[in-house]
């Protein structure tokens, strides 16, 4: 695969916008005009000369600092794109084993470098992003770290070098009957030391669990030496080291081995899509499934704009014009909703389910009939292809971003119809329209995440559209932060959330936080600014938690 050093993915592929699905968002947002592109060449000449003393493992060639000073958060992908990138690397380390982490971690110390961990570069929050330093900045690369080491079949646990891709990780299982079952969206570049330093969670979590779920053990390189978390399957002896690591998103250091519980891989494996006939429905179906805990692997339900959105962009016009007929002859009118699912096990155990589904679904009103298993299929095959998305409206001046939380279900209605609001007035003062729309896709007996799109207007310039992010991200983020929910159910904290951590953590936590990092990281080394803002690291643990009890003030009240 060619990775894009400017977007997402495999820079062969495309994904199509059909003309219908392009007259749809102009509806909404008016007519566009696309930005000019920086060259690869042209960024590559602007990186100066690396401030980092020689060292065999490192690399200070001007296309690697360039390839690793940005992820795919959206003030990333205006950077690449314009070529305005602010702060590169001073260089690339590419280690193959822990002892090589080990001593570019002393390497670090000696020469006061700072440190970035680096695994597939799919950051959407800033994780990944040096920021502006009197040190020199090193980027460790985990990619070369990408095997199955060990794979113990009496416990399930498998052992892996934290740089492996989910492409690699499930290929290597599968050669040997298993599957970890951990599949984000992001899962052809992301990897398994990234989903647990971001507590990730994939598609089929109602089967498999999130990353915690998953995550046994391993081993991270600090700055104060290796820490070796055991696999012990369950223990009362105080605070379990795999979740205070879990999340830290290398503040504590770098992953390097992850040990992770799987599963033999199922007999069979099925996906559907229904329609509901309007949004109350649909919750009330998805939660009342869940609450019975029927088996299933996962769920999402679209509501009725993303619904209309998707059925545009996923087909052709023709196509689209027969299923929309076909729908309303049904009784689904605009307000209908879309409901994908799936079924993973035995044969039995899918039939059994699938009976159960079908009862619970017929009875709040759900039509699938013979296009459920086709669109499951369709659905099942492109599901990982949703980011190209990004690229194609991109090159006709439509900027997409995603943002997501969760929240108990008695809350979900209030906060998306708050967030959706947001998004769409935010710009209005300009004269602006935003489309939005939003599906829940990870559902537990308590509550479900809430995942939301929105495509807006690429402004005259790029800092005017900078600015347009920035207005639609904050006032978006201010609600989820005083509407009592996360400010990232499964994308990380990073840079970009970091300023609304307070309001979800308390004081408190944030001092419980903020002591772990100064522990670990006196000296602020290790990723700064990420998870917690740069401004506090200098700072004794009960300076920070005062600062963090007026930030989460502030941030509830604004």
């Amino acid at each position: 695969m060619g990775r894009r050093w400017n977007g997402w993915g495999d820079e062969s592929y495309i994904k199509e916008v059909p003309a219908h699905g392009e007259r749809l968002i102009h509806s909404v947002i008016g007519e566009t005009h696309a930005l000019t592109d920086a060259t690869l060449e042209s960024v590559m000449a602007q990186v100066p000369a690396s401030r980092l003393p020689a060292h065999p493992l490192v690399v200070t060639a001007a296309e690697d600092r360039v390839r690793h000073a940005r992820g795919q958060s959206f003030p990333d992908w205006l950077a690449m794109r314009s070529g305005d990138f602010g702060v590169f690397p001073d260089g690339v380390a590419y280690p193959e084993t822990s002892s090589q982490v080990r001593e570019l971690l002393d390497y670090a110390v000696e020469h006061d470098v700072e440190v970035i961990p680096y695994g597939g570069g799919t950051s959407v929050a800033g994780h990944i992003t040096p920021l502006a330093s009197q040190r020199a900045i090193l980027t460790i690369d985990l990619g070369r770290m990408n095997q199955l080491m060990e794979l113990n079949e009496e416990s399930q646990i498998a052992t892996f070098g934290a740089g492996t891709p989910g492409p690699l990780v499930e290929s290597q299982l599968r050669a040997r009957g298993y599957t970890l079952g951990h599949f984000p969206q992001s899962w052809e570049l992301s990897t398994i030391g990234g989903w647990v330093a971001s507590r990730s969670s994939g598609q089929q979590s109602l089967r498999y669990g999130r990353i915690e779920q998953m995550f046994a053990g391993g081993r991270m390189e600090t700055l104060l030496g290796t820490m070796d978390i055991p696999t012990i399957p369950a223990s009362s002896a105080g605070p379990d080291m795999r979740e205070i690591t879990m999340g830290m998103e290398g503040r504590m250091g770098i992953f390097t081995e992850v040990k992770v519980r799987v599963t033999r891989m199922a007999e069979e494996e099925r996906f559907f899509v229904v329609f509901m006939p309007n949004w109350q429905a649909a919750k009330t179906a998805v939660r009342e499934l869940v609450q019975n805990k029927v088996p299933m692997s996962m769920m999402r339900v679209s509501n009725a704009k993303e619904a209309k959105t998707h059925l545009h962009l996923g087909t052709q016009e023709k196509q689209f014009k027969l299923l929309d007929r076909f729908l309303r002859l049904m009784g689904m009118g605009d307000e209908r909703c879309m409901l994908t699912y799936g079924v993973t096990g035995t044969k039995y155990q899918n039939k059994t389910s699938l009976k159960q589904i079908r009862k619970v679904l017929k009875s709040h009103g759900g039509v699938g009939g013979p296009l459920a298993n086709i669109m499951g299929s369709i659905w099942s095959h492109g599901r990982f292809k949703f980011p190209y998305l990004r690229e194609t409206t991109w090159t006709r001046g439509i900027a997409v971003d995603t943002l997501e939380t969760s929240t108990d279900w008695d809350n979900i209605d209030q906060l998306m119809a708050d967030v959706e609001s947001a998004l769409e007035t935010a710009l209005r003062s300009d004269g602006e329209e935003v489309m939005v729309f939003t599906h829940l896709s990870h559902m537990y007996t308590q509550g479900s995440s809430i995942y939301t799109t929105y495509f807006f207007r690429c402004a005259d310039s790029y800092e005017e559209t900078l600015e347009r992010w920035r207005k639609l991200k904050n006032k978006a983020s201010s609600v989820i932060a005083r509407g009592r929910a996360t400010i990232s159910h499964q994308h990380g904290v990073g840079k970009d959330h970091a300023p609304y951590l307070p309001a979800e953590k308390g004081a408190l936590g944030m001092r419980v936080l903020n002591t772990l990092v100064q522990d670990f990281d006196p000296q602020q080394r290790m990723n700064p600014g990420t998870l917690l803002e740069k401004s506090n690291a200098g700072n004794t643990a009960e300076h920070a938690a005062k600062k963090a009890q007026q930030e989460a003030a502030e941030s509830v009240v604004g």
